[in-house]
C-alpha cells in the first residue's frame, strides 16, 4: 500500500505533533498499568527504605550483658565501643544460666564472664568484629597495666607516651567523604534510567504495531504526516515517562532522607536533574528505533523478534555499566563506555553522581548523544514512513530504508 497524498493536509506541524503528543500522554496517564506499576515500585522504595533503616540501626547497636566480675568495664566496654563507631548498650546479668538463655532467645548479643584480664564472652553464632576488636582493646590494656605496675612503671604515662605516637598521612588527592553515598545514588539512578527506557520504548513500538494491525494508522495518516505521527507518540509517552520518573525520584529523596538512609541532599538533588537530562536524551536516541523498529511488523507476536537487538544493548549497558560502577568506577574502561552514545544515557548520569565524570567528559558525551539522536531520529522516521502502511509480513529493513 502506497503512502497517500498530503497534498489536502492543513493541520499545521507543530498542532499535529502536539495533539498527538497530547493524545497519547491522557491515555498512558490514566490507564491501570501506569498508576498501579509507579505504585508498586513506590511501595518497593518504601519497603527497601525501611529496611535500610532497620538494618543500619540494628548494625550500629548491641546489647551486652555483664556478669561477675565483667561488670566492672561497663563506663570502658561503651567508650572504647563509641571510638570503633559501635552503640554498646550494657545490663547486668545475675546468673551466668540467666544470662545464655537470654543469648539464646535473642534478648542479649553477647554475655561477658570473667575478670577483666581473661574475659570469657558467650555468643549465639558469632561476634560483631567491632565489638571483638573492642573487648580486645580493653582485655589488652588491663594486662599491659598491670605488667607496668609490676615493673615499677607509671602506667598512666607510659599509656599517653604510647598513643601519641601516631603516624601522619598525607593525601595528595583527599578522600570524598560522601563517596559510598554518590555511589549508591549512581546505581539507582542506572537501574530507574534503564527501566524507564526501556519500559517506555517499547510502549511506542508496541503502539506502532498496535495501530498498524488495527489500521487506525491510515485513518490518521489521512491528515498527518508519519513523521508528525510518529514525533509526537514519542514525545507523548516520553513525557509520561519524564512524569513516572519525578514522582519516584521525589518520593524516593523523600523516604530516603526520612529514613536517615541519605542525609547528601544537595548531590541526590543534583543527581536527579541530571538524571532527568539524560533520561530526556536516551529515550529520544532509543524511541526512535523503537518506532522504526515496531512499523516493520503488523502482528505484537512478532514485535519482540524486531526489538531484541534493541534491548539487547540497553540490556548489555545496564549490566556492564552497574558492574564498572561498582568495581572500577574510575577505570579507563568506565570513562571510555560512558562516552559511547548507545551506552552514555546508562553510564554518565552514574559516573556523575560518583563525582568522576569531569566537565569536558559531560559535555562531550551530551555532543556525541544529540548527534546520534540526530542521526537516529533521521533513521527512524525513513523506515517509519516507508514501512508503517505496510500491512502483512514483516518489512525488510533495507526495503524500508529505500525511498517510497
Amino acid at each position: 500500500m502506497t503512502t497517500p497524498s498530503y497534498r489536502d493536509r492543513t493541520v499545521k506541524p507543530f498542532t499535529a505533533v502536539r495533539l498527538v503528543a497530547k493524545r497519547e500522554l491522557n491515555t498512558r496517564l490514566r490507564t491501570r498499568s501506569f498508576l498501579i506499576g509507579t505504585a508498586v515500585i513506590l511501595v518497593v522504595f518504601a519497603g527497601y527504605f525501611l529496611l535500610q533503616a532497620t538494618l543500619l540501626g540494628d548494625a550500629g547497636r548491641s546489647k551486652i550483658g555483664l556478669t561477675g566480675q565483667a561488670t566492672g568495664i561497663s563506663d570502658q566496654l561503651k567508650s572504647v565501643s563509641q571510638q570503633l563507631g559501635k552503640d554498646v548498650e550494657t545490663v547486668t546479668i545475675t546468673s551466668p544460666e540467666e544470662g545464655r538463655a537470654q543469648v539464646e532467645n535473642g534478648d542479649l548479643d553477647a554475655l561477658l564472664s570473667g575478670n577483666v584480664s581473661d574475659l570469657q564472652v558467650l555468643v549465639k553464632s558469632d561476634l560483631d568484629k567491632q565489638l571483638h576488636a573492642a573487648l580486645n582493646s580493653i582485655a589488652q590494656q588491663q594486662v599491659l597495666n598491670a605488667t607496668l605496675l609490676e615493673a615499677g612503671l607509671d602506667a598512666p604515662q607510659v599509656l599517653n607516651t604510647i598513643n601519641s605516637a601516631t603516624v601522619k598521612v598525607t593525601s595528595i588527592t583527599p578522600e570524598d567523604p560522601e563517596k559510598d553515598q554518590r555511589l549508591i545514588i549512581g546505581v539507582v539512578m542506572v537501574f530507574l534510567l534503564y527501566m524507564s527506557i526501556t519500559t517506555y520504548g517499547t510502549l511506542v513500538a508496541q503502539g506502532v504495531v498496535e495501530e498498524k494491525s488495527s489500521r487506525v494508522v491510515e485513518i490518521l495518516l489521512s491528515t498527518l504526516r508519519p513523521w508528525q505521527l510518529m514525533l509526537g507518540k514519542v514525545i507523548g509517552l516520553g513525557l509520561t515517562g519524564l512524569i513516572q520518573l519525578l514522582i519516584l525520584a521525589g518520593a524516593g529523596l523523600a523516604m530516603a532522607t526520612a529514613t536517615g538512609s541519605l542525609t547528601v541532599s544537595g548531590i541526590a538533588v543534583s543527581t536527579v536533574l541530571w538524571g532527568l537530562l539524560w533520561y530526556i536524551l536516551g529515550f529520544f536516541l532509543y524511541a526512535t528505533i523503537f518506532a522504526g523498529a515496531g512499523s516493520l511488523v503488523s502482528r505484537q507476536e512478532d514485535t519482540q523478534s524486531v526489538l531484541t537487538p534493541v534491548t539487547m544493548v540497553l540490556v548489555i549497558g545496564f549490566i556492564v555499566g552497574v558492574n564498572l560502577l561498582l568495581q572500577s568506577p574510575d577505570g579507563q574502561a568506565t570513562t571510555v563506555l560512558s562516552l559511547i552514545p548507545l551506552l552514555s544515557p546508562v553510564l554518565m548520569p552514574g559516573r556523575i553522581a560518583a563525582g568522576l565524570a569531569p566537565g569536558w567528559q559531560i559535555a562531550l558525551s551530551i555532543v556525541l548523544t544529540l548527534a546520534t539522536v540526530a542521526l537516529f531520529t533521521w533513521l527512524g522516521g525513513r523506515i517509519y514512513q516507508n514501512a508503517v502502511l505496510r500491512t502483512g509480513s514483516r518489512v525488510k529493513l533495507k526495503d524500508a530504508l529505500r525511498s517510497s
